[in-house]
């Protein structure tokens, strides 16, 4: 039997359909305005750098499982910032960088054939390729009622949205919670923008108003990249369930997934200190407001972006439409599509460019 290659079984790499409209986008005499992927453009703060070179002289192999010094870190920001219940250092992995955390879970789990991972309707394509690489079958749900009578063997929530900005209330995330306990389903929530809050507040599933101060089943999926500008670093980190979180160190362990000590160092400086996590959010504030007023004022409506990176955007037309209609103005925003069949009339905008090429998107708009 010939070698089905794994590449085959996954869908189109998204952001490589969007190679026409770029071009066309760059045209635009006062060049281009990329607001289709939602990575920073900010300096990374001066001490979290410093840490990082201070971390480089280290020459050895870092642990899997992370110093104590950033586990300690980490369940301390997620508790002062978000408050979670009080972890201790066993509930905490670091990660190199959530997106392939997040491919790479369901096949960390053991979960394979035979399996299904609930993945939200309008979603983050990893979720979808992560199920599929372990050989599982993904199902879209935004809701327990849809799923039947089968259990899943994992749910992924994620709230703040990506793409949508849609904000999930503790009712929501707590009915997710007692639902998969009542079955032995695990949770794993994504909680990468849960620092951008701007019309709603979004809640950990670690929140003891959510999990009851119980730790079972649940893992919360945290990344520096977003407020502490750390995309380059890949750094992220797993928390929760201290017996879960065991069963993904070893799995690592034997693959060698270990996060780099100078980055370690960095990340325990960054979830130490809040400052420039605060700054940042300023930063996307201001942006969001001067791209939200003109985006309304080119007739659009947008819909959730209660918080996160993003203004989900549409004008009641196929999102390829309103993708090349940005594009003649010089201005690249993602088709809403490629977060599932739901999102086929929005488009995603995302909030992360300079304070210069906001302003000359609003320009353009207007």
């Amino acid at each position: 039997m010939p070698r089905i290659p794994l590449a085959s079984r996954l869908p189109d790499f998204p952001w490589d359909t969007l190679a026409a409209a770029k071009a066309r986008a760059a045209a635009h005499p006062d060049g281009i305005v990329d607001l289709s992927v939602g990575t920073p453009v900010d300096p990374v703060a001066e001490p979290i750098r410093r840490a990082l070179y201070e971390g480089s002289a280290f020459p050895g192999y870092p642990a899997t499982i992370g110093t104590p010094e950033l586990r300690q870190a980490a369940a301390g920001a997620l508790e002062r910032r978000y408050r979670s219940v009080a972890l201790p250092e066993s509930a905490i992995l670091p990660v190199i960088g959530t997106k392939e955390a997040i491919a790479q879970l369901p096949s960390g789990l053991g979960l394979g054939a035979g399996d299904t991972v609930v993945i939200p309707e309008v979603a983050y394509p990893t979720y979808e390729v992560g199920a599929l690489l372990a050989g599982a079958t993904p199902v879209r749900a935004d809701g327990t009622a849809q799923l039947g009578p089968e259990n899943p063997a994992l749910v992924f929530v994620n709230s703040p949205s990506n793409p949508t900005g849609k904000v999930l209330g503790v009712d929501h995330l707590r009915k997710v919670v007692q639902w998969a306990r009542e079955r032995d389903v695990i949770v794993a929530s994504d909680e990468c923008y849960l620092g951008l809050a701007w019309d709603a507040e979004p809640v950990s599933i670690l929140d003891p108003r959510v999990s009851d101060g119980d730790l079972t089943g649940l893992i919360a999926i945290h990344s520096l990249s977003k407020t502490s500008n750390l995309a380059s670093y890949r750094a992220g980190f797993f928390a929760g369930d201290p017996q879960l979180i065991a069963d993904l160190a070893a799995v690592r362990k034997h693959a060698g997934a270990i996060v780099p000590f100078p980055v370690q160092a960095a990340m325990t400086y960054a979830l130490s200190v809040d400052e420039h996590e605060a700054e940042q959010r300023a930063r996307y504030a201001a942006r969001r407001s001067v791209l939200l007023d003109a985006v309304r004022g080119a007739d659009f409506t947008v819909d959730d972006s209660e918080a996160g990176l993003y203004l989900w955007s549409t004008r009641d037309e196929a999102c390829r439409d309103t993708v090349d209609w940005f594009a003649e103005r010089g201005i690249l925003v993602a088709p809403g599509e490629f977060y599932g069949p739901r999102g086929a009339r929005h488009v995603r905008i995302a909030l992360t460019a300079t304070d210069e090429r906001i302003a000359a998107a609003a320009q353009r708009l207007s």
